[in-house]
């Protein structure tokens, strides 16, 4: 009798264990990359390099193609995807500098800590929470009292030189630099964020977990490992260092990955790659798969990129969705439902819960997507001769009509995203009233803004 009641304790207590297991929260690793094109993946059209690493997860996952950030600039673009909110609702509408030019360009020198974060939402059901990589949020330059990463949520954290607390102090140099205890070259910059996402997960404790995994790459300069220049000199040779870097990145997200299959956390982990906006001018738009506009511009290809999300519990691999359109500020919605997690009732959220999307049931998007970059005319695209992809520096993006108009009322341009991706071609006079109404949705919503 007392053998028959002990199996059948141990039976209920290996399916208890089992019903934990099966009902445990999935991790999530988000991977933003700094000033990728929507053509600069294997995925995405890259005919000159390979990048066989981040493709896994377009081969094992979704891969969207008609994904938008929130900016085409860094601090506003990382604003928007931390707090599900369009990034001038805090006063963040260009990229965050000296606290004199941010006060010039009306912006504030951080991020509010009272905004809402996914960090924070997560870490307070459980998560463990860490951010490892460019922070741009606030911090650094002559702000040095901004504040650090983990009053918006993470329980760890080390930075560049655009953030405050543990950080790599500089953050363009193309000379070795000191890195903890160690000297660097800008191309080991990865791969020591890499290590720390590894090493975060290694001591996790069984908890669930949430990394930012933002490294500073591909933005210039390109400083290539010498051991990959041998594998891109059948390149253009202006492309070269570019591509080695990109060699190298790739690489090292795929230790990332192998980690999380070695370790047996493959199959419950959301791993997500998007970029905070497009890439400065190269290449003859080659990075940004030919679409207008690159980094500075609200042109297709300064805010269109790629997007790429993998959870092999709850999503289905292989497939791509080229109609749902999907903006940085449904990331957080999008986890949350995803993961059943309730949202932050302290905020407006301007994003959408995409997760419908996600599993791949392509969504028809009912919220226009809008867009504000900067408001000072001599810096918003600081290559004033290149005017064809200057853009004006507000955006509605609303089905398949985009209308890009300046503040003023100035400079509409109208074009059919569906018929002419390009936009090439200005439909604005044949469009009166079309004009009209998005004209009159995006100038009100600039006004709301403080």
């Amino acid at each position: 009798m007392i053998g028959k009641l002990m199996a059948f304790m141990i039976l209920c207590f290996a399916l208890l264990c089992h019903a934990e297991q099966t009902a445990a929260k999935p991790n999530v690793i988000f991977i933003l990359t700094d000033d990728m094109g929507w053509g600069d993946l294997g995925s995405f059209g890259n005919k000159e390099m390979a990048t066989p690493n981040i493709d896994r997860l377009a081969k094992e996952g979704m891969r969207f193609t008609q994904f938008y950030t929130a900016s085409p600039i860094c601090s506003p673009s990382r604003v928007a995807y931390t707090t599900g909110c369009y990034p001038a609702r805090w006063r963040i509408n260009d990229y965050l500098h000296e606290s004199k030019a941010n006060q010039a360009h009306e912006c504030a020198d951080w991020l509010d800590p009272k905004a809402p974060t996914l960090a924070r939402t997560l870490h307070d059901v459980g998560y463990v929470t860490a951010h490892f990589g460019k922070w741009h949020m606030g911090g650094g330059r002559d702000v040095q009292d901004a504040p650090w990463p983990k009053e918006y949520g993470f329980d760890e954290h080390h930075v560049n030189c655009e953030g405050c607390g543990p950080r790599i102090d500089t953050f363009g140099s193309t000379k070795p630099m000191r890195v903890e205890d160690k000297m660097l070259t800008r191309y080991e910059l990865t791969g020591f964020w890499a290590d720390k996402t590894i090493d975060f997960i290694r001591r996790r404790k069984g908890k669930p977990f949430f990394i930012n995994f933002w490294p500073q790459d591909v933005h210039t300069p390109h400083v290539p490992n010498p051991q990959d220049l041998p594998f891109v000199a059948d390149t253009p040779k202006l492309h070269q260092n570019f591509n080695a870097v990109l060699r190298q990145y790739d690489r090292e997200i795929g230790r990332v990955l192998d980690f999380l299959k070695a370790e047996g956390l493959e199959q419950n982990t959301i791993v997500i790659f998007a970029s905070d906006n497009g890439p400065e001018p190269s290449f003859e738009h080659q990075r940004t798969g030919g679409l207008r506009g690159m980094k500075w511009s609200l042109y297709e290809g300064g805010i269109r990129e790629p997007f790429l999300v993998r959870w092999p519990a709850g999503i289905p691999g292989g497939r791509t969705d080229s109609t749902t359109v999907m903006s940085s500020v449904d990331l957080f919605p999008s986890i949350c439902s995803l993961i059943g997690v309730a949202m932050p009732n302290n905020a407006n959220f301007d994003g959408v819960d995409a997760s419908k999307a996600w599993k791949g049931n392509a969504m028809e998007r009912t919220k226009p997507l809008l867009w504000e970059y900067g408001r000072q005319n001599d810096y918003r695209f600081p290559n004033s001769k290149d005017t064809k992809d200057r853009s004006p520096n507000l955006a509605i993006r609303d089905a398949n009509w985009k209308l890009l108009v300046n503040a003023d009322g100035t400079g509409i341009e109208l074009y059919d995203l569906a018929a002419d991706p390009m936009e090439t071609n200005n439909l604005a006079a044949q469009q009166p009233d079309l004009v009209n109404r998005l004209k009159t949705r995006i100038l009100a919503w600039r006004k709301s803004l403080p």
